[in-house]
């Protein structure tokens, strides 16, 4: 198991800055001809073939980490989310998951002990969510008959009001597409707001520990 891990580890930092370059690539290419649908032609065939180029980089780098594991079924069921997003290419706004490996430079970076992290990684999910939810839910929503999301603006409201559980109901999906997207957004929204309660409990519970032993 220690050489398993040590090779496939060894693979994932070399490859961690340069996947993390092309999810970060992918997201222009994703976003751009969603937030201006008169894209020139040419240009939204380039970002076509970008995002298909991305697809296909992160399906060698799996393929590898595979190759270099002793027990590679066990290695393709524990990493089953990575299958998942090669094989069902209709879901391709989801590997910009691959932008959370951002969260080892933050474990690293993140001062004031488990709550101070905990805030950090509840922020930037939270930002992540809504970004990447306003982003796909407009893609599925702005042709729609009967669509009410139908900007950008309109979509960033939806996603800040859906992540926060809080639903005013003036703006909602109605495709399916739009309404799996809501579900996610719904189930993050719920975790966030978890852990967000969880992080207050515990700066709290720190901060009577630490009065309490000023005070011995």
């Amino acid at each position: 198991m220690s050489r398993e891990l040590s090779r496939v580890e060894t693979w994932e930092k070399t490859s961690e800055v340069p996947l993390l370059l092309l999810a970060g690539a992918f997201l222009v290419a994703y976003a751009w001809p969603i937030l201006n649908p008169d894209l020139h032609p040419d240009l939204a065939t380039f970002f076509f073939y970008a995002s298909w180029t991305v697809w296909l980089a992160f399906t060698i780098d799996f393929v590898i980490r595979l190759a270099l594991s002793d027990r590679r079924r066990s290695y393709a069921l524990r990493h089953w989310y990575d299958v998942v997003l090669i094989a069902a290419p209709m879901f391709r706004p989801l590997r910009l998951l691959r932008l959370l490996a951002f969260a080892r430079i933050i474990n690293r970076s993140a001062v004031g002990g488990l709550a101070g992290k905990v805030a950090v990684y509840v922020a930037g999910s939270a930002l992540f969510a809504v970004s990447l939810g306003a982003l796909a839910v407009l893609d599925a929503e702005r042709d729609a008959p009967d669509a009410n999301i139908t900007t950008a603006g309109d979509a960033l409201w939806w996603a800040c009001t859906t992540v926060t559980t809080v639903g005013y109901g003036d703006h909602f999906p109605v495709t399916t597409q739009g309404r799996f997207i809501a579900v996610g957004l719904m189930l993050v929204g719920i975790a966030l707001v978890g852990s967000l309660t969880a992080v207050i409990a515990t700066w709290l519970i720190e901060n009577v520990q630490h009065a309490n032993q000023q005070n011995d």
